[in-house]
């Protein structure tokens, strides 16, 4: 009777790992198949294969490309507003440290001679702003007369 019972549980072992395998071997073929599906569909996407597509078909496609498009933008939106808070930190972090070591060695901060800059009021008497913009074809008029008059 034991070696009834001992066969009997290789057998129902056996049935189990043939379940197992079975098992295994559905999840690859479905797998595979999955993988044909997403690379049929991530080419529609890519735009390759959309000659043979319906009209339904390419509005399906544009209304998955749409959609990821939308989630690509949120995604890069939120990265975005973390760097603008990582620097606005890094910012005040490097200000305090200017600050501290602009108090050690007695240096006014850099920040507060660009300020003064800012409020000098701008004027137009700078002989660097005088550009003259007319096209000429031979001396302006100025060196025409200043060689004129060293030529006699």
């Amino acid at each position: 009777m034991a070696d009834k019972d001992l066969n009997f549980v290789q057998l129902k072992n056996e049935a189990a790992a043939m379940m197992k395998i079975e098992k295994i071997e559905v999840s690859k073929r479905l797998l595979s198949f999955c993988k044909t599906l997403n690379l049929k569909c991530l080419g529609k996407l890519l735009g390759e294969g959309l000659g043979s597509c319906s009209i339904e078909d390419l509005q399906q496609v544009e209304q998955q490309l749409e959609s990821i498009v939308s989630k690509v933008r949120a995604r890069k939106t939120e990265v975005f507003k973390q760097q603008i808070e990582y620097f606005k930190e890094k910012e005040k972090s490097l200000v305090a440290e200017n600050a501290k070591l602009c108090e050690k060695y007695g240096v006014q901060p850099l920040q507060t001679l660009n300020n003064e800059r800012q409020k000098l009021p701008y004027t137009d008497s700078d002989p660097s702003s005088d550009v003259e913009t007319e096209l000429f074809i031979g001396l302006p008029p100025e060196r025409r007369q200043k060689n004129l008059s060293s030529q006699r």
